[in-house]
């Protein structure tokens, strides 16, 4: 009797939860009405939750004033960090606008359920504030240095590829998109700025024009030196061949002295790891001994 009422049991609450995560989650007839087509995407998109905070943010972003040189710094740094959507800048406005309200409000509310001291109680608000304010443009400094820097290691890749692209009798329009394929999966953002690099030249806009915009967009040092040599090898007419395979020589030699400086730092940066955590386990597991067997023997000894 029991084994049946469990098997009962079982058997019910699993066509409960197969019920609820088919009404739910799957929703076959929204699936099915949209493979039919009788629901627009853009309806059905509008109802995420995700684009809808969205929404509420550039609304929010929108009605802020801001200043024409933080806007053109932040704009900068949002396409550095890869966020080129052009609402890209109402949201960040809204998302420091709704922290700075919503987090001092949080602390208010814990500090009051603490009871902590009302002499304090500014401070802490005005802080979070401060908190809530700043916290979106370090995120988007720490998001585009890490881009940035993403960048800069593929670079040594990208331009070996580029090179066997031209030397096998590709043009740089040709080579530029096919490195932007090839490098999809290895590096991705280096794919992406060389596809937005290719988009602009089909676009219409001079390769000489595409190629700074690409130095300016991503900041990165060693791509505005190979955005100089290739403006300077179309400017007269040298060889792109040979400029982009002497830059490449430059760029290997670049990443090995880069190497070798960062395995000459490690002995001065293992100097505090190993003076506050390797060397108090070695004076333990030495010393230790010792100390005990003086404490056993020796101090009764000396008593006596």
């Amino acid at each position: 009797m029991v084994l049946i009422s469990s098997v009962l049991l079982f058997a019910l609450l699993v066509a409960a939860l197969s019920m609820l995560g088919m009404s739910v989650w799957a929703r076959p007839k929204a699936a099915l009405d949209r493979v039919a087509g009788e629901i627009a995407a853009s309806e059905e998109m509008m109802t995420h939750p995700s684009l809808a905070f969205r929404d509420i943010m550039k609304k929010l972003g929108g009605i802020i004033p801001a200043s024409p040189r933080d806007s053109g710094l932040l704009q900068r740094r949002l396409l550095q960090a890869g966020y080129r959507s052009p609402n890209a800048l109402r949201v960040l406005y809204g998302t420091k606008a709704a922290l700075a309200v919503v987090l001092p409000v949080v602390v208010l509310g814990l500090m009051l359920s603490f009871s902590i001291g009302q002499d304090s109680l500014l401070g802490f608000v005005g802080g979070a504030a401060a908190v809530g304010y700043l916290f979106p443009n370090e995120f988007l400094r720490h998001a585009a240095k890490k881009r940035q820097k993403m960048i800069h290691r593929g670079m040594a890749n990208s331009l070996d590829l580029l090179v066997v692209c031209v030397e096998s009798g590709l043009g740089l329009d040709q080579a530029i998109m096919q490195v932007s394929k090839e490098l999809q999966h290895a590096h991705p953002e280096i794919s992406e700025e060389f596809a937005v690099l290719n988009l602009e030249m089909r676009a219409g806009k001079r390769r000489v024009d595409a190629l700074r915009d690409l130095g300016q967009r991503t900041g990165v040092e060693s791509v505005k030196k190979l955005v100089a040599v290739l403006v300077q090898a179309d400017r007269f007419g040298t060889s792109i061949a040979q400029s982009l395979k002497s830059h490449a020589d430059y760029m290997r030699v670049q990443a090995r002295q880069e190497a070798e400086t960062k395995a000459a730092k490690i002995g001065v940066k293992l100097v505090f790891p190993i003076f506050f955590f390797i060397l108090p386990s070695l004076f333990v597991v030495t010393v230790g001994p010792v100390f005990v067997r003086i404490v056993r023997e020796l101090l009764p000894m000396m008593n006596n």
